[in-house]
């Protein structure tokens, strides 16, 4: 039986709550094609637990393949905005920590983290994946590096990025290494190699970088809102006011099967 997931609730690092509303509104969607690879190696019964779902980017293309997701998250303000709230079908939302879960043990066939697993205490949470799949059960975890600065944008976009630079907590080291180096819990399946793409206004673009833990931080330290103070070179970088421009991040996806 599953214990009070609260006990690991004070080992939580909370980077989001405070721009949950930006997070919610302005983070890209993940591809079709993730969701397809993880569909090839999970049926589509498959219950899911998702952990650290923020306000539900994962949820949905999640939801659209498998039977049931129960999708927890440890920030109870992350957890309002998530699109799945007031609504019944197929998910199921609680405020958890990642590390420990109220889910019955070998009680589901994937556990799916998007962007989060840096995030984690990775031994109890790898304990808590053994405890909750069933066997032959997957862990697809994945997440995405920074983006790759449009074509004659890249000073500019390098300007903002240098001034964030020192406010991005240790944890963002392992998304920029696409969790090379962890101890997985079980064998690897292959995985292709994906992109993450958006075709966005230069609106949308500014909304995104607003959305990054290590503005606010910068913001809050300085007492200066490090979009503000770059977004006229990168308006300027941009284009016409109503241009679109596509927006890539390389994105990379770790499947593990338990035997």
């Amino acid at each position: 039986m599953a214990t009070d997931p609260a006990s690991t609730q004070s080992s939580f690092k909370d980077h989001f709550s405070t721009i949950a509303d930006a997070y919610a509104q302005a983070r890209p969607e993940y591809p079709d094609a993730l969701f397809d690879a993880i569909a090839a190696v999970v049926p589509a019964h498959a219950s899911v637990w998702e952990p650290g779902c923020g306000s539900g980017q994962a949820t949905r293309g999640l939801a659209a393949r498998f039977a049931h997701v129960h999708a927890t998250e440890p920030s109870a303000k992350q957890l309002a905005q998530h699109w799945a709230q007031g609504t019944h079908g197929n998910v199921t939302l609680a405020v958890e920590p990642g590390e420990r879960t109220t889910l019955e043990d070998g009680s589901v066939q994937l556990v799916a983290v998007a962007q989060a697993l840096h995030w984690f205490d990775r031994e109890p949470f790898f304990r808590e994946c053994q405890r909750v799949l069933t066997p032959g059960g997957v862990l697809a975890a994945w997440g995405y590096g920074d983006f790759i600065a449009p074509e004659g944008m890249i000073d500019a976009v390098e300007a903002f990025r240098s001034r964030i630079e020192p406010y991005w907590p240790p944890e963002r080291a392992q998304i920029d290494a696409r969790y090379a180096g962890y101890d997985w819990p079980f064998p690897a399946l292959p995985a292709p190699e994906l992109w993450l793409e958006v075709e966005w206004s230069l609106g949308q673009f500014l909304r995104y970088l607003s959305s990054m833990s290590a503005v606010a931080r910068c913001t809050a330290d300085t007492g200066e809102d490090p979009v503000a103070r770059h977004g006229p070179a990168l308006a300027a970088a941009w284009g016409g006011e109503g241009d679109t421009r596509q927006i890539q991040w390389p994105l990379f996806l770790h499947l593990r099967r338990k035997p």
